[in-house]
């Protein structure tokens, strides 16, 4: 089987079994014909079944493909079939001997089977692996089943129908509502208005005041930096001018007791008087300087 091919048809029984529940080991019905088809092309039947749904098979076959082996067992090979079709499970159809001298033929023996209330649905979630073209069309319109057969020596899987195709979108589309509903607010009580929890005994006071105020959300946007990572900014020049000015201010506001600051707002330097023992020395300094 070519990976392409192999790859379809896991993903369509990954399908059934999310809709219609399907599990392994698959329960697979065979007609008589497919086992003649598969002997004539020296298959193994339970291998490629397994092959084609990707995983572990049971091939259950019922009491009508019985009779009809029966039938046909003065045909050369018929004899070995009946010993294999012997080795699985039998599915018992309720078409007794006594009741039905001859056996119903494949298409209402497995319709009886797969649909017995004629519900059009597979609920016991058989896979149809049969030969006749009768069977698989009357199967087309029954939702949930897989259709198996051979053709050319390859055992090919048809895809799903379009009365199991539209269920399951139709299930699909319910699903997706009903979890838009649950998720929405509508169905979710307030705490205010339920009797039991007290809402409305807790709105008077500041403690009922506290607990109708509702937390503001944070808006979308970047999120502020750590402040313990962020490097401190140094002072700009206006902020120390503005300091300047401000001290400026100060001094000007402050006025001085001794009265050594001029009209102009600069101060004046006063010169301290010489004491006279400093005028004499520099007076005998300049006497000897004159000699």
């Amino acid at each position: 089987m070519r990976g392409k091919r192999a790859k379809q048809y896991k993903k369509l029984m990954q399908q059934y079994g999310l809709s219609y529940g399907f599990r392994e080991p698959y329960q697979v019905l065979v007609d008589s014909g497919i086992l003649r088809d598969a002997d004539k092309f020296k298959m193994d039947l339970v291998g490629g079944l397994e092959r084609t749904l990707q995983g572990q098979v049971k091939p259950m076959i019922t009491q009508c493909s019985m009779r009809h082996l029966y039938a046909a067992s003065s045909e050369p090979g018929v004899s070995y079939l009946i010993d294999k079709a012997k080795t699985y499970e039998r599915r018992r159809c309720g078409h007794r001997p006594e009741e039905y001298p001859e056996p119903l033929s494949e298409q209402d023996c497995l319709a009886s089977v797969v649909d017995p209330k004629n519900n059009k649905t597979n609920k016991n979630c058989y896979v149809v692996a049969s030969q006749e073209i009768d069977v698989r069309k009357h199967m087309r319109g029954v939702m949930g089943v897989p259709l198996v057969y051979i053709a050319r020596s390859v055992m090919i899987m048809e895809p799903m129908a379009d009365a199991t195709s539209d269920n399951r979108e139709r299930e699909e589309r319910t699903k997706f509502r009903a979890g838009l509903k649950r998720g929405s607010g509508s169905l979710k009580r307030k705490r205010e208005d339920d009797p039991d929890e007290g809402g409305e005994g807790k709105t008077d006071g500041v403690q009922g005041d506290s607990t109708q105020k509702k937390k503001k959300k944070s808006g979308k946007g970047p999120k502020e930096p750590n402040p313990l990572a962020v490097k401190k900014s140094k002072k700009s020049k206006s902020v120390e001018s503005g300091e300047s000015k401000k001290a400026e201010d100060v001094e000007s506001s402050n006025p001085d007791p001794s009265g050594t600051i001029e009209s102009g707002g600069k101060r004046k330097r006063r010169r301290k008087p010489k004491s006279s023992t400093e005028g004499a020395a520099a007076d005998g300094s300049e006497a000897v300087n004159e000699e």
